[in-house]
């Protein structure tokens, strides 16, 4: 969340930012209400300190009748009083609400664009391949019986499918062996976090309001179901002072996630490239604000990390200002080439969100005892997300015969397994 002193002072920065965004936002009827409220508030203000001063004037005087006349007085000040409360509370509500629907501020970094199709490529590790004997891992995983998708449907509708056998264990194998990577190597701490949350957690990460489309919740009880792990690891610390030294903090959770898929109806029905439930390992950084670029730059190798260790074709894409998402000032996606369908498939997104999150979250640091707190800068990044390292790995690890080699990194995580085959 940005706030209102930043909007007031550097409008045209916000407005500036919003055209790069491509996104609306209700900067004109937020000025008019902080102006509104900051009346307001300076007339309740004013009208309490009259009181304050003449209830000590009543308080002093002697003379019964003259003590009758100025609490009389006082009478009209203290019904205004009354009359302005509502008023503000109403206007303090509405634009605490309209502040939540204004999205980051671009970092000056960040590739200016109307939209996906300007996004840019930094960096590629291998090249675009496929062959004619190539299936699509929604074939291939029927034809070697590990994924039943029409029991998945069966069950729970579409966008959902069962893994089976080897398939689940390869699954399986991805997390573990990715928590064990980022956990042994690159020293994040490991986390098991509940995968539904209160509805106020929803709105300190901000998911709300933006995305209630897209979520699940319970009808009855105040639970949303977590999209990403993103959500509970930034209100891990809502709320909290970090004394001097915590940081920064590197956590590393894996969560099922859940999303509803309402903005992409009607694309990738095939396979389990988008699907309603889904798994990932989610890093999570909190930091001081002068670290949090060179924190996102490793928080990238990191990502990446895993895609050298599985030996996949990759590539790093600078996302655009008008393609960026709501919380994040910059972000790189890292694609792996899947040949079998022969397109590049998004298995991570790695943001910097500044002080956006914790301002929304209230989560602040001290840089010395006793000192002034500060805003910390959150990032997060999937390391990775599946199902789309799972396609990644069935379709460059299948062989001409049909069957899956096993990465060697994943083997232990499958008791020695070397190959996945049929039956």
């Amino acid at each position: 969340m940005l706030s209102m002193q930043f909007i007031r002072e550097q409008t045209d920065t916000v407005r500036k930012s919003l055209e790069a965004r491509h996104t609306p936002a209700p900067i004109d009827e937020v000025l008019a209400l902080d102006e509104r409220r900051r009346a307001l508030l300076g007339e309740t203000e004013g009208l309490r300190a009259e009181q304050n001063a003449a209830g000590k004037q009543i308080g002093a005087a002697k003379d019964p009748a003259e003590r009758q006349r100025m609490i009389d007085e006082m009478k009209s000040v203290a019904t205004r009083v009354d009359e302005l409360a509502p008023e503000l509370r109403e206007v303090e509500e509405r634009l605490d609400l309209l502040l939540m629907e204004i999205p980051n501020i671009p970092d000056p970094s960040t590739p200016q664009g109307a939209g996906e199709e300007d996004n840019r490529v930094e960096t590629q590790h291998g090249e675009e391949y496929t062959d004619p004997w190539r299936k699509p891992h929604y074939d291939l995983g029927e034809a070697l019986g590990i994924i039943d998708f029409e029991r998945g449907v069966k069950m729970s509708g579409s966008r959902f499918y069962v893994l089976k056998g080897a398939g689940a264990r390869l699954e399986r194998a991805l997390i573990a062996f990715m928590l064990e990577l980022h956990i042994d190597r690159h020293g994040y701490t490991e986390l098991y976090l509940p995968s539904m949350v209160k509805e106020e957690a929803m709105w300190k990460s901000g998911q709300l309001p933006k995305f209630r489309e897209n979520l699940y919740r319970d009808a009855e009880e105040d639970y949303w179901f977590v999209p990403t792990a993103e959500v509970p690891l930034t209100n891990l610390h809502a709320d909290e002072i970090l004394e001097p030294a915590e940081l920064p903090k590197h956590y590393v959770a894996w969560t099922p996630c859940f999303r509803r898929e309402k903005m992409s109806a009607g694309r990738d029905v095939r396979g389990i490239k988008r699907v309603h439930q889904f798994d990932k390992v989610e890093m999570y950084k909190f930091c001081e604000p002068e670290r949090s670029a060179e924190e996102l730059d490793r928080m990238l190798e990191d990502a990446l990390d895993v895609c050298r260790a599985l030996d996949l074709r990759y590539r790093v894409i600078s996302i655009c200002t008008g393609d960026l998402g709501f919380n994040a000032a910059r972000t790189f996606d890292v694609e792996t080439w899947a040949p079998g369908v022969g397109e590049w498939l998004e298995i991570s997104s790695v943001s910097n969100c500044t002080d956006f999150q914790a301002r929304r979250a209230n989560i602040r640091f001290r840089r010395e005892a006793g000192g002034r707190p500060e805003y910390v800068h959150t990032l997060n990044g999937s390391g990775l997300a599946l199902p789309r390292t799972m396609i990644a790995i069935m379709e460059n690890y299948q062989q001409e015969d049909g069957s899956i080699v096993v990465p060697e990194v994943l083997r232990k995580f499958m008791g020695g397994m070397e190959r996945i085959t049929a039956g």
